[in-house]
């Protein structure tokens, strides 16, 4: 236990928690769960809002990370919430095993990246919680609850934004192990990603779409992640964009020496899915983020109306990231119900600065329907949050059954329940 908190990774925020506890053990969470009147999980520390915070205690799930278990008949794994995707994804390429898809990032957990509903790209790859198929959740009297898939609140259950308890366990999916090839193009005149917009984002296996608007009619790059086993090989152009000759970083001008192999080199499928590798400072670090996920069916219309934007965006960004993830049926997954896509945007860090454009950006998205990202900035109110999400009322009756007394209510989740 330490009164040391600290910050969250990019440091735009302090976590104002007096206690931090640093258990090692599912029976120590029990017995600190069990004595506190609030408290909330914190993770790898990549949310950039106040998702974990606003709590008097903090209960660290770094230490709680095995071990790994792999159960071959059911192709499953199961592993500690603390366990970082890139720790978890050498262990299971030693067993010849993968998971289906990544997030950019190697370095966020298991736990928080599906409590967040993080994903990766690919027209049908779903999100990362949506491989989860079992859960351990210590609840607030200090109880150990299993949900298990096809249980009644199981989709509920899974990105549960940290209201249910403190996740100790997951059980995800896994299948054989798989070679990518990485390959970047440049120079994707936007029209052309406009007029075939599932022509491109449907290229390879993940298809990750990257612009900084600073040329509103053409895209800087497209991230081409193609598995030979699948996929169709890859010319030098890609609907008008060429081949780099050499490796890059998502954001223009930076060294690629933290990416991840490209110029279409084979290689294992946890070093090609993710940007950047697990042993080096990922991204830009001084960044905050926004990601908004809009139903595909609107894709090309949201950002033509990005683009209306540009003038307003250009002096705040560094990158428009734009991805594609599947639908699943978890309650509040950003793809629930429909085939989405992500328009991801890492920003300069300037809060006040992003804060006060975010309600723009947001009206100019609100046509389509647009699901905020549960664990970066954003400024929708509950209101709008139950028109986007049909089951959040079932959510808000799970989390009251499960924790009447709020020991692991925070003015983030006050704002989703309508407090």
């Amino acid at each position: 236990m330490t009164n040391d908190v600290g910050t969250n990774w990019a440091g735009n925020l302090a976590y104002s928690a007096l206690t931090l506890h640093k258990p090692t053990s599912v029976d120590e969470v029990r017995r600190i769960v069990a004595a506190s009147s609030s408290i909330r999980a914190l993770g790898s520390r990549h949310s950039f809002n106040d998702i974990a915070d606003g709590t008097a205690e903090l209960l660290s799930t770094a230490a709680l990370t095995g071990p790994v278990t792999v159960d071959r008949e059911r192709s499953t794994v199961s592993v500690g919430a603390g366990i970082r995707y890139g720790e978890l994804a050498r262990e299971l390429e030693r067993e010849g095993l993968a998971l289906a898809n990544l997030a950019s990032l190697p370095h966020i957990s298991v736990g928080g990246a599906v409590a967040t509903g993080t994903h990766g790209s690919g027209i049908r790859n779903r999100s990362l919680a949506a491989a989860v198929v079992g859960l351990e959740l210590v609840t607030a009297s200090g109880e150990l609850v299993r949900f298990s898939a096809g249980d009644p609140d199981f989709d509920g259950a899974v990105v549960n934004l940290g209201a249910l308890g403190i996740v100790t366990r997951l059980e995800l999916e896994v299948e054989p192990a798989f070679e990518v090839e990485q390959t970047v193009f440049e120079k994707l005149p936007l029209e052309n990603l406009l007029r075939d917009f599932d022509g491109v984002t449907g290229a390879a296996y993940s298809v990750s779409v990257f612009t900084t608007w600073r040329d509103p009619d053409v895209a800087d790059a497209v991230w081409v992640k193609r598995r030979p086993d699948r996929d169709a090989p890859l010319e030098g152009t890609l609907f008008g964009a060429v081949a780099a000759d050499d490796e890059r970083h998502p954001l223009p001008g930076l060294p690629a020496i933290g990416c991840t192999p490209q110029l279409g080199a084979a290689g294992p499928w946890y070093n090609r899915l993710p940007h950047f590798k697990l042993d080096f400072t990922p991204s830009n670090g001084v960044e905050l983020q926004s990601e908004y996920l809009v139903p595909r069916v609107h894709a090309v219309d949201a950002i033509r109306a990005v683009r209306e934007l540009s003038a307003e965006i250009v002096p705040l960004l560094q990158v428009n990231e734009i991805r594609t993830v599947a639908a699943d049926e978890l309650w509040l997954s950003s793809s629930y119900g429909t085939d989405a896509v992500g328009l991801h945007f890492t920003w300069v860090q300037d809060q006040p600065a992003v804060q006060k454009l975010l309600p723009k950006l947001e009206a100019a998205l609100e046509p389509f329907s647009a699901r905020p990202h549960w664990g970066k900035l954003f400024t929708s109110g509950a209101q709008d949050l139950d028109r986007l999400y049909p089951r959040l009322e079932d959510f808000r009756l799970l989390a009251k059954r499960l924790d009447p007394d709020g020991v692991f209510a925070n003015p983030f989740t006050d704002g989703l329940m309508g407090r």
